[in-house]
């Protein structure tokens, strides 16, 4: 257990994390960062004034600690419209950002209109974990996941293994569910991987996955692979057009705390995780989906796998589309 907890971000993943922290007893502490809702500047003074008392991060921390008697926690929980409820937390999970959502008028903002917004929502964050929790571990959830790891290392500069982003748990689960559904077998016996960009051109590893430690070829033909590889592709795609709005909650959040349980309990546990690569499968300086080692320490040891010569082309292929995204970021960085 950890004294404290910083969640940045209280929508629907963060409400979740919080919850979910004080239910599993992470933290004696949990701090809820979240500025909604905002004042309008052209709306009635009244209406400012209504505005200014309301807050989406001390309304949901103070509904979960009226609950916390129901399921016998004791847990402190701290919600702030500014950045000052990170105040010494030693682990910080980031779910802040601007989900794509349709306009008024019916369309949406391109990548990269919605890139530099949510580029601006991160620098406020390494604002805020700069000021009130330099020393945090971090756990970034938020999308563009690529970009918003890359903004907080450039503007944070941590050590390498204290910075991570979570993707490869949520797109490996996700496979890990389709080819459990499809083999008629419990999600438990299926293992399975996806590296690279959180994005269309990640790649789930079939040579890596196993059913009760048999190849999943024992199981599913060729043809069938391909379908859930390709839907687990578009799997966060397939979840927002059924939903409407914002994103898939659950899932994200879920993993996100594997990945801080491994770290809180020093597991030592090998997980798909975006970390910084320095020569490993040939990268070097840039934040990529692998499977690594989470302990105590954060990334403590990136795993290479033996990939067959397809998996490394679609790997290289998806490293492109990271640095790709990353030289957009830096550049859009270099102006704000």
């Amino acid at each position: 257990m950890l004294e404290k907890i910083g969640v940045i971000g209280g929508g629907f993943i963060g409400g979740v994390l919080v919850q979910e922290i004080a239910q599993r007893r992470l933290a004696r502490e949990v701090g809820l960062v979240d500025p909604a809702p905002m004042v309008n500047p052209a709306d009635p003074e009244e209406r400012q004034a209504v505005v200014r008392r309301q807050s989406v991060a001390i309304g949901k921390s103070l509904d979960i600690f009226e609950g916390l008697p129901v399921v016998s926690r004791d847990v402190r929980l701290v919600g702030t419209k500014d950045y000052s409820a990170l105040a010494g937390a030693e682990l910080v999970i980031n779910t802040a950002g601007v989900p794509r959502k349709a306009r008024p008028d019916g369309t949406f903002p391109s990548r990269e209109e919605l890139l530099a917004i949510n580029l601006k929502v991160t620098i406020e964050v390494a604002r805020g974990i700069a000021q009130f929790c330099p020393e945090a571990m971090i756990i970034s959830i938020a999308n563009p996941l690529d970009a918003i790891v890359f903004t907080l290392d450039k503007r944070l500069a941590p050590p390498k293994n204290r910075l991570v982003g979570m993707a490869g748990v949520l797109d490996s689960a996700r496979y890990r569910a389709f080819v459990a559904e499809a083999a008629n077998v419990s999600v438990e016996n299926v293992n399975a991987i996806v590296l690279g960009g959180h994005g269309d051109d990640m790649v789930p590893v079939r040579s890596s996955c196993l059913i009760a430690g048999l190849p999943v070829e024992r199981f599913l033909d060729a043809d069938t692979l391909l379908r859930i590889e390709n839907r687990t592709r578009k799997a966060g795609g397939e979840v927002v057009g059924l939903l409407g709005f914002g994103s898939a909650f659950v899932s994200p959040a879920w993993s996100a705390l594997e990945m801080a349980e491994a770290i809180i309990f020093d597991k030592r546990k090998i997980l798909p995780v975006c970390a910084k690569l320095e020569g490993e499968y040939g990268v070097d300086g840039l934040f990529c989906g692998v499977p690594a080692i989470l302990g105590r320490n954060g990334v403590e040891q990136v795993i290479e796998l033996d990939l067959t010569a397809e998996e490394k082309a679609a790997f290289a292929k998806s490293v492109a589309g990271v640095a790709k995204t990353c030289e957009e970021a830096g550049a859009m960085l270099a102006t704000l």
